[in-house]
């Protein structure tokens, strides 16, 4: 045994979105893929369970889907998300993982015995699934279902009924897996539901778009604490090497922006003090 100092290294996302049917997860997904491969599709990968839906939007470049025919089971993903990884993929958008849950409902249901101990059958290949997202060397994007309800809600005077997302169609716990899950409404509105990278988390509600994918890539490719960054703040001679570290490291400068202020009004009133002066050296 021995203790180590913590390290940010850099990383792959595994990330979910979670919403009805309609609020666009796949698209939100793709574009989250285009940002996170910088706008190059062509290493972006859908594992499509959705009977081709992925291939609707086409227009937003020349990505890749591999179709995944029933039966869904966890070892068929997995074995998708290694041919994905293999011919050189670098984000691998999984549309969707409730049917891999759906197919070990429908598999447990068809075990005999006690229904609790059969859960030990269904557990390790659930598990040995999730493993394989997690521990896979790409960024991987889930979609997940949610089950939906109707709620009634006035408008204009009128009582209408307006669609709303309940739980995931996945095990309970799948959401602690992933350092980002993304809740979609049915106007395609994302909220960060859960955020290790703290970019998102109790923000405003918006709208998914290759930016959001490039700003998590940024987060992803940061090895910088933020110790060592205010150390490097203080070293700047000029205010376009600050501005340039703040870019870089855009997901912890904003935690401590105000060294980057105060840093940056120093740089502007030594240049100023040395331009009014004339002579390059500061005034008395």
């Amino acid at each position: 045994m021995e203790l180590k100092k913590s390290e940010r290294k850099k990383t792959k996302i595994k990330m979910a979105l979670q919403a009805p049917s309609g609020s666009g997860k796949s698209m939100s997904a793709i574009l989250l893929a285009q940002g996170l491969s910088k706008g190059d599709l062509t290493k972006v990968a859908v594992i499509d369970t959705e009977a081709g839906s992925s291939n609707l939007y086409a227009h937003l470049g020349n990505y890749n889907v591999l179709s995944l025919e029933t039966p869904h089971s966890p070892e068929r993903y997995m074995e998708a998300i290694d041919v994905c990884i293999k011919s050189g993929m670098e984000v691998v958008i999984i549309d969707s993982i409730s049917h891999c849950w759906d197919f070990l409902l429908d598999y447990h249901a068809s075990l005999t015995g006690n229904s609790f101990t059969n859960w030990n059958k269904v557990t390790p290949r659930q598990k040995a699934f999730v493993d394989k997202i997690l521990q896979s060397d790409v960024h991987i994007i889930c979609t997940m279902r949610v089950k939906q309800d109707y709620v009634l809600s006035e408008r204009n005077g009128k009582m209408v009924p307006e669609k709303v997302g309940l739980k995931a169609i996945q095990r309970d716990e799948i959401s602690y897996e992933f350092t980002i899950v993304f809740d979609i409404d049915y106007k395609h509105f994302a909220t960060a539901s859960k955020d290790r990278t703290n970019l998102f988390e109790g923000k405003p509600q918006f709208i998914i778009s290759s930016a959001t994918g490039r700003k998590i890539l940024d987060w992803c490719n940061s090895t910088m604490t933020k110790g060592e960054l205010q150390i490097k703040v203080t070293e700047c001679n000029t205010v376009t090497e600050l501005t340039e570290l703040y870019h870089n490291n855009a997901d912890i400068a904003k935690t401590i922006e105000q060294d980057f202020v105060a840093k940056r009004n120093l740089l502007n009133n030594l240049t100023s003090n040395i331009s009014s002066n004339g002579n390059g050296t500061h005034k008395s």
